[in-house]
């Protein structure tokens, strides 16, 4: 599986925010999308699962386009998104909310995602029948991850799953999310702690004003004297 942005253009009402993106992703890679606030990582994200339409250019998926599909039939293809800031429902409970990640698939394939995703966070098996909204904000990240694998996906897109978490718990999410990688999943991260998503991603792009400034393999970015002065403050 393969996701590939070309030369991608969005933006909400008339003011544009993505100028010419591009980028590609296969299973069993970790990629990391780097960029300040307003950069348009966000935007890139919502553009590929399909929650906005693209102004121009062209996002394929194992070199099909995804041009006019709903975001429901793109995750059903196989495209997972956890959104920034979780979006849970906090009045339902970790299971009810990791059951709407699979509202599409037949009831076997949801149990058997409740089993990975209960095998990769255990404390969300502790807590399943626990409102969302009393969890803490590490538990919390690790539900909305949760409820975007259990549909099953081969490309899952991560939008700042470090936000608002102490560093300890910011390093023990980024981990996971390698985990997941090693299962032979594709992930598209997209990050403000460039030093911590460096640390496990493969690959980088970095991003300004909408479009891909600097891209390359994570370690050699890490090396790169304008991240280094831009983004690692050395």
């Amino acid at each position: 599986m393969k996701l590939t942005v070309s030369d991608l253009t969005a933006g909400y009402a008339k003011a544009q925010v993505l100028f010419g993106m591009s980028l590609e992703l296969s299973q069993g890679e970790l990629v990391a999308v780097l960029g300040a606030n307003g950069a348009g990582k966000t935007t890139t994200l919502r553009a590929i699962s399909g929650l906005i339409r693209p102004w121009g250019g062209e996002i394929r998926l194992n070199g099909q386009s995804l041009a006019g599909l709903s975001a429901a039939r793109r995750a059903a293809l196989g495209l997972g998104h956890v959104p920034e800031g979780r979006q849970l429902f906090p009045l339902m409970s970790v299971e009810e909310n990791l059951l709407l990640g699979a509202a599409f698939l037949a009831w076997e394939r949801r149990q058997e995602g409740l089993e990975f995703t209960y095998a990769l966070f255990p404390r969300l098996s502790e807590r399943r029948g626990q409102l969302a909204g009393t969890l803490s904000g590490g538990e919390q990240q690790m539900l909305a991850i949760g409820r975007a694998l259990m549909g099953r996906p081969r490309i899952l897109m991560v939008d700042e799953p470090s936000l608002g978490l102490s560093p300890k718990l910011a390093e023990e999410v980024l981990a996971t999310l390698a985990r997941i990688k090693a299962e032979g999943m594709g992930v598209l991260l997209v990050e403000q702690n460039v030093a911590l998503s460096l640390e496990v991603a493969d690959r980088a792009y970095v991003v300004e004003h909408g479009k891909v400034v600097l891209a390359g393999p994570a370690q050699e970015l890490a090396q790169d004297e304008r991240v280094q002065k831009a983004y690692l403050a050395l």
